[in-house]
């Protein structure tokens, strides 16, 4: 027994797990750092140890023994606050606080080994910090065991340092000299909450305080370099911007470099309290966007005045395939997807002029112009003339034994460069009408150094192209057809809409779509499962509710969507539009009605030039009441039933006699009914009221009517 507890003891004592806090987990620097830390194990950067630094390590107690078990086991607990209470919480974050006192803070902090605060992108929390590190100094004495305090501060606490040597600029700063750093003017409370840390860690071993002047973060889709590359990755701009002349050093460090420094200050509890957090690499601006410039941009950069440094937006392509048969609505609605999203609209004929133009440029002789020294770097993929010439022959030779279509190998093929192209993969793409059927998919998206997988598993795909929404419109062929009849001669021409082509194609797309290896089986495969939309069931002929529906399932735009600029301008289009639409309606209808006028006054005319001989007869009286009594449509109750005399023309004649047949046939039924079921009991009431003459013959009646009810007898 003894044995046992000996054994979960020391087990509990590798295993143990520190609790760290962070706060503002929400925001990018501390967000980083504490999924890094949660999958980071307690004690792992141990196993670096130099000799040196265990002499001067104080304390071990503190800290996890770095034993081959250890680094197998426990990670980093994180804790912390949150920015606003709409903000998710962090999946790997234990627990996440908001707006709760400060007492309720402390008690948290207390239970927490390590405490974190990071004032690098909020400065409000500077003031925070400060009462941390006091409030916990405060209770040192309840410490059970030795707690860390980290402050991540900036170095743009040493923006103003003088070199150590005038006559040598390059020479660096150390840890040792951060009691010599200047501050810049704005971060003066950045550096009194340096001093502050540091001055409540001096000479007390349960409570570790330390400074990391980190540098200007960058890396995992946030930081100062961020903008550059969202500039560059739009392609809006011929050339980077550099603010300034460009030549001002960077001290900078990837986000995640900065948590593996905190990391190891956890694990070591080093003897410097002040560390400083650079790259080694020493980069200006200028070099920075020149390197992104290259990788991703246009290539070129332009210095700009620094005050322009305040202007950008945010981004992840959205890449979108439309299928369906001819003449669904792919490319209009292909169209209108792409100018929302602002990403490009790839149709299988553009593509293939493009290449083939390409191609031909190529071939070309070129004149070299007078800046021919700058032309190296708009020719960085060179070509082999005769290779493409006989590419070039091939697409002829295919195209005239094809009746003017090429092999599937040359459409995958341009297809696929342009998907692979730095635009696409930039702002992403909507790819019109194809692939079209289960093997050109395969073809287009798979990747070409691992066709030859093993059998069994799952075929490997090109994750950098593969649509990440697919969109599956379809209709009836009667709808189709009807749709086709009626588009504008000019439309149906320009996409090979005659009866016959039409036809065929439509024919062609039901038969490759009726087998078991469909394209759209290979991106459930994939599962990427599509959007499937039925055109026809919509009744829309400009495809306005396909287009609401696709935008509600793929969502906002990412990248480049509509700026509230925009937005307005669109929203204002869009009044402009419907007050025009409004206007143009009111003066249909106001026409209209005046078309109506004009008839009605040319019939008062003509019944003015045959006035009436004489007013209706009691038999035609009795018709006429029957015929209110029936209720008949207004069109059966006209001036030629009412007065038959008036009329004399042979038209006005023919219409009486059809009215009055009409009116005789509904009459017959309602005649029929007055006289078996009301007109009896009626008139033995009327007789009964003559004879009484009551002072309310009205009330009489009624109650006379309601008395002898033959359904009450």
């Amino acid at each position: 027994m003894a044995e046992e507890e000996e054994v979960v003891t020391r087990t509990e004592k590798v295993i143990r797990i520190q609790r760290v806090f962070i706060n503002l987990l929400d925001s990018y620097s501390s967000r980083n750092i504490g999924k890094f830390l949660s999958n980071s194990v307690v004690g792992a950067s141990l196993e670096e140890i130099t000799d040196e630094e265990e002499e001067h390590d104080e304390d071990k107690s503190a800290v996890p023994e770095a034993s081959s078990d250890n680094l197998k086991e426990g990670t980093f607990q994180i804790v912390g606050t949150l920015s606003t209470l709409e903000t998710p919480c962090p999946s790997f974050a234990v627990e996440t606080y908001y707006a709760i006192s400060r007492e309720d803070l402390l008690v948290h902090l207390l239970e927490c080994d390590v405490i974190i605060y990071n004032i690098t992108e909020n400065p409000q929390q500077v003031e925070e910090a400060i009462w941390a590190v006091s409030a916990l100094n405060e209770e040192i004495s309840h410490f059970e065991k030795r707690k860390v305090f980290i402050l991540v501060s900036t170095v743009m606490t040493w923006a103003r340092s003088k070199p150590l040597d005038p006559d040598d600029s390059e020479i660096p700063f150390t840890e040792e000299d951060y009691r010599r750093r200047k501050h810049h003017p704005n971060f003066l409370d950045h550096i009194n909450a340096e001093k502050m840390v540091l001055k409540f860690g001096k000479k007390v071993r349960k409570f570790a305080t330390y400074v990391v002047a980190a540098g200007l973060q960058y890396g995992m889709e946030g930081g100062i370099l961020h903008a550059f590359f969202k500039l560059a990755w739009s392609g809006e701009v011929p050339a980077l911007p550099v603010f300034g002349d460009g030549t001002n050093v960077i001290p900078a460090i990837h986000v995640l470099d900065l948590a593996g420094v905190i990391q190891n200050v956890i694990d070591h509890v080093p003897k410097s309290h002040y560390l400083v957090a650079v790259d080694e690499s020493v980069h200006t601006l200028e070099d920075f966007v020149k390197c992104i410039s290259k990788s991703t941009g246009p290539g070129k950069i332009q210095k700009v005045p620094k005050e322009n440094a305040f202007l950008t937006k945010d981004l992840t392509p959205i890449k979108i395939c439309i299928l369906g048969p001819p003449a669904v609505g792919k490319s209009s609605i292909a169209e209108v997807l792409s100018k929302y999203y602002k990403l490009h609209h790839i149709k299988l004929k553009d593509v293939i002029s493009e290449a083939i133009a390409k191609l031909e440029a190529i071939i070309t002789p070129k004149d070299v112009g007078e800046g021919g020294e700058e032309e190296g770097d708009e020719e960085e993929e060179e070509e082999n003339v005769e290779d493409t010439q006989e590419l070039l022959d091939g697409l002829k030779e295919s195209m005239e034994q094809n009746a003017g279509r090429l092999e599937d190998e040359y459409i995958i093929r341009f297809i696929k460069e342009k998907l692979k192209s730095m635009p696409c993969k930039n702002q992403g793409y909507i790819l019109d009408g194809f692939p079209k059927t289960y093997d050109q998919a395969k073809d287009l998206f798979n990747k070409e150094e691992e066709e030859e997988e093993a059998r069994g598993k799952m075929f490997p795909f090109d994750k950098l192209i593969i649509p990440e929404f697919v969109c599956s419109l379809d209709a009836s062929d009667e709808f189709l057809k009807e749709r086709v009849m009626n588009l504008p001669e000019s439309i149906v021409e320009d996409a090979n809409y005659s009866q016959g082509q039409f036809l065929r194609a439509l024919s062609n797309y039901r038969d490759i779509n009726t087998e078991d290896e469909t394209v759209l089986n290979y991106f459930d495969e994939l599962e990427i499962h599509p959007i499937h939309i039925d055109v026809g069931r919509l009744e829309d002929a400009q495809n306005r509710l396909a287009i609401k529906q696709l935008i509600k399932e793929i969502g906002e735009p990412r990248n480049y969507g509509l700026t509230d600029e925009e937005k307005a301008e669109e929203e204002r289009r869009a009044a402009e539009e419907q007050l025009a639409k409004e206007a143009m309606e009111e003066a249909e209808r106001q026409h209209r009605e005046a078309v109506e006028t004009a008839e009605r006054m040319a019939r008062w005319e003509e019944w003015h030039s045959h006035p009436p001989t004489g007013l209706p007869s009691p038999d035609q009286g009795a018709r006429i009441m029957g015929c209110l009594l029936a209720g008949l449509p207004s069109s059966t109750r006209s001036i030629s039933n009412l007065f038959p005399c008036c009329c004399q023309s042979k038209r006005l004649e023919e219409v009486k006699r059809e009215e009055k047949e009409l009116l005789e046939a509904q009459s017959i039924p309602l005649r029929n009914y007055l006289m078996t079921h009301v007109m009896p009991t009626l008139m033995q009431g009327l007789n009964e009221c003559c004879k009484i003459r009551p002072d309310d013959p009205v009330d009489f009646l009624a109650e006379y009517l309601f008395k002898n009810n033959p359904e009450m007898q």
